[in-house]
């Protein structure tokens, strides 16, 4: 089977595999799963929207015209649009679910079909696996799409074009305080990486005392060759731009604007762990907030710190956002979030958000009246130090999840960098944590071909002296 699901729906290289016939194919058994599984009295109805990678509205458009096929209402996106904000007119409409045409953060030959829940998040692994069981059902039995004319669909109402910006940009208004927002006064640069989350930094900040210069925000299905991720390697015209502007912050989202990267006045980089521990603590400190904390296996260990501090529980889950997500609506969790920059806070869908982050950290600038740099450097002296890094290695061979854990538990060393091993853990890849409490992860990409080894210790020697044994355990296992 060409289409396969993983943890945030199907992602495959367009004309390969991720084709017009298969697109039909994956809407049909979303339509079917619908009908049969979550068809009430009123006829239900499913939110689609899409990136600005090729052809992602022709290939949303292919979607709308099976499910109104098959007697759905949709709700179809005017324009490209983030993630965040097709997630939330879900909740909002009160559809049934979502698709989002979309592969986020990766290379440019790619493209995705998200699934969402009626909650505004990914589908779960059981709502995603009934989804794949009508799937294989559709194969077997040799069925093609119920499709009809895109222009009828629209004509009869079955298909409904809407923005879904202003009801998402309502719902950020009650999550942030915008007067604490202006009070920044901040010079913005906003990076859309020829994503979908172009445009709104600027429409959303028009109305504060800050000023902003979007970058990267033109249609370019080939991304300027780069991968629409906001990590340091990838972010080099923002740092131009902030150094030419004087710029007090810059703020990167990646191809579907769920993911936040930033920089300060200094072209500093700010990665996603320290975004979410500057959130966490401000959440804390200056609202009096409380809940818990839920963070992925691969994030900074100052989220342990700070929550340890302030009495809050702390959750560690496996890589993926559906995991944080399950936690966020079983409720009481206060922020939640991935080093890959997907992070939400309470009140908020259980998805990630980047563009409700860039703002949070303005918010944050703001009510301290300070900028970013200081801020984090205040973070580090209460919360760290804390250096890290992660490398991705291209698997020369599959190999199960399973038999690679093993084999790096099996082979952990004693001590790494002149620090003991002081616990192994295996829920997610193999993470060694050290008697200083950095630690190492090396685990295979639920998305790509590549094994990725994370890092984190208290200075740059450490964290290289940790990555060096973490390439040599992962030679071992691959």
């Amino acid at each position: 089977m060409s289409i396969r699901f993983g943890t945030d729906g199907w992602r495959a290289v367009i004309a390969e595999d991720f084709t017009f016939a298969n697109v039909r194919l994956a809407a049909q058994a979303t339509a079917n799963y619908v009908n049969a599984e979550l068809r009430g009295e009123a006829q239900p109805s499913v939110v689609v929207g899409f990136d600005t990678r090729f052809l992602s509205d022709r290939f949303a458009m292919a979607v709308a015209t099976v499910l109104a096929a098959n007697d759905l209402h949709v709700f179809l996106t005017r324009a490209d649009a983030p993630t965040p904000a097709v997630s939330y007119n879900v909740l909002a409409q009160g559809a049934a679910a979502g698709i989002m045409i979309t592969a986020s953060h990766n290379p440019p030959r790619y493209n995705g079909f998200k699934l969402k829940s009626r909650q505004g998040c990914a589908m779960s692994k059981a709502e995603t696996e009934r989804v794949e069981h009508h799937l294989a059902a559709l194969l077997k039995s040799g069925e093609t799409a119920r499709d009809m004319d895109y222009d009828q669909a629209l004509a009869e109402g079955r298909i409904e074009r809407f923005e879904p910006a202003w009801t998402y940009f309502e719902h950020l208004n009650q999550l942030l305080d915008m007067d604490k927002v202006s009070l920044s006064e901040a010079r913005v640069v906003a990076d859309a990486m020829f994503g979908s989350g172009r445009n709104t930094f600027p429409s959303i900040l028009s109305r504060t005392r800050c000023t902003v210069t979007e970058i990267r925000g033109y249609m370019n299905p080939g991304f300027e060759a780069i991968h629409p991720e906001p990590i340091e390697k990838y972010l080099k015209m923002l740092m131009a731009t902030i150094k030419a502007q004087h710029a007090d912050i810059g703020i990167a989202t990646d191809g579907d604007a769920d993911r936040i990267g930033a920089m300060d006045g200094e072209g500093r980089f700010v990665d996603p762990h320290t975004i979410m521990a500057l959130a966490l603590r401000y959440l804390v400190e200056e609202r009096g907030l409380c809940g818990s904390v839920v963070k992925t296996v691969s994030t900074t260990a100052m989220l342990n710190r700070i929550a340890k501090k302030h009495g809050l529980e702390l959750h560690e889950t496996p890589v993926g956002f559906s995991y944080i997500a399950d936690l966020m609506l079983a409720g009481g969790v206060l922020i939640g979030g991935e080093e890959s920059g997907g992070i939400s806070i309470s009140g908020h869908i259980p998805e990630g958000d980047g563009i409700l982050m860039g703002l949070l950290l303005l918010e944050i600038m703001g009510a301290h009246q300070a900028p970013l740099a200081e801020l984090v450097d205040d973070l580090q002296k209460n919360f760290g130090p804390t250096v890290y890094q992660r490398v991705d290695l291209h698997l020369k061979q599959p190999v199960p999840k399973s038999e690679m854990v093993q084999r790096l538990a099996e082979n952990a060393p004693a001590q790494m960098a002149g620090q003991a091993v002081r616990d192994v853990l295996t829920a997610d890849g193999a993470k060694f944590i050290l008697a200083d409490e950095s630690w190492l992860l090396v685990r295979p990409s639920g998305t790509e071909p590549v094994l990725r080894v994370y890092a984190e210790g208290t200075s740059e020697a450490e964290v290289a002296a940790i990555l060096a044994v973490g390439q040599e355990l992962a030679a071992l296992a691959n």
